[in-house]
């Protein structure tokens, strides 16, 4: 992907897309839904497509991509899993990993497409990575350690804006006996949650916290699609937003428990089409999404002539 000015882009990742690719191959996968697959990967390929083709200003770069979301998010929930004449997609939505993941896709393509030319000729990685999050010493006094016991701690982000990061230690100056590591700095990170629960909630605090124990000045975002707790601040915790994409709680578990079954699921799809449909993803919260991050991406330096004319920094 090249920006107008012809500059290189940071490399698109494509997790759904594997997502897909690991489900056509997974031996538990019924037969009765391998050809569903395939059609599912095809329809992903061009959605794909068509998310890179969009142009505009942001304000039309943003609702077309989110429309496109929204209809291929309704594709993959209903005609793919919902409509399964089986049980095993629907059954295991959680462990394929294919709700989340359509997010985690998106938000690249998003961010690149408004933010291109500001994350352009650099090293930026954008998408699921692994980040740091803390760095100790498993060495004694007693004991000389290689590199020092340094032992780097990394955690998944469902989407990050991230540098790479090489890390060398040793207790020598010319660093005989050392060990490297390699890790990514999480300048903006986000956890993509299809139900966000008050365990999921508290998980992702402690998650914020190490993020930015480990560089203070970045920001970490909850998004979820289905709300299914009661709002708490996030004032008292170190995330700076959760950001509900469709501005709606998750259907009642009493309809959800007339889903479990190819039959039931048939019977009551007009239930489940009417829930999809009245609660579309928001180009207002991502819109704010991106107003958060414009606020990293295009932060000025600190001009100290002008903190000293004013007063304050």
């Amino acid at each position: 992907m090249m920006s107008e000015m012809g500059m290189s882009l940071p490399k698109l990742p494509t997790p759904h897309g594997e997502k897909l690719a690991a489900l056509r191959e997974n031996s538990k996968l019924p037969e009765v839904d391998r050809e569903r697959v395939d059609k599912a990967r095809k329809v992903y390929e061009m959605w794909r497509e068509s998310c890179l083709c969009v142009s505009g200003t942001r304000e039309q770069v943003i609702q077309a991509l989110v429309a496109q979301l929204q209809q291929y998010k309704r594709y993959i929930d209903l005609e793919l899993i919902f409509d399964s004449p089986a049980d095993w997609l629907y059954r295991q939505k959680g462990q394929t990993k294919l709700d989340n993941s359509i997010i985690e896709e998106f938000l690249p393509i998003l961010v690149t497409s408004v933010f291109g030319e500001d994350l352009a000729d650099d090293i930026f990685e954008l998408g699921p990575t692994t980040c740091f999050s803390n760095l100790r010493f498993e060495s004694s006094i007693v004991e000389l350690s290689k590199g020092a016991g340094a032992a780097v701690k990394s955690k998944d982000q469902d989407f990050a804006i991230s540098r790479p990061v090489f890390l060398k230690t040793s207790h020598h100056k010319d660093f005989r006996n050392a060990t490297t590591h390699e890790t990514r700095i999480a300048y903006v990170a986000a956890e993509c949650k299809t139900n966000l629960d008050k365990t999921m909630f508290q998980e992702a605090a402690a998650t914020a916290q190490d993020v930015k124990t480990a560089v203070p000045g970045a920001k970490y975002f909850l998004l979820c699609e289905w709300l299914d707790m009661t709002p708490i601040s996030t004032s008292v915790t170190p995330i700076d937003e959760i950001l509900l994409m469709r501005r709606a709680k998750r259907l009642p578990s009493s309809a959800r428990k007339s889903f479990s079954k190819a039959a039931d699921r048939k019977a009551n799809r007009g239930t489940f089409i009417e829930y999809l449909d009245g609660n579309p993803f928001s180009s207002k919260v991502f819109e704010r999404l991106l107003s958060h991050i414009e606020q990293v991406v295009r932060a000025d330096g600190l001009d100290t002539n002008k903190a000293l004319s004013d007063g304050f920094f």
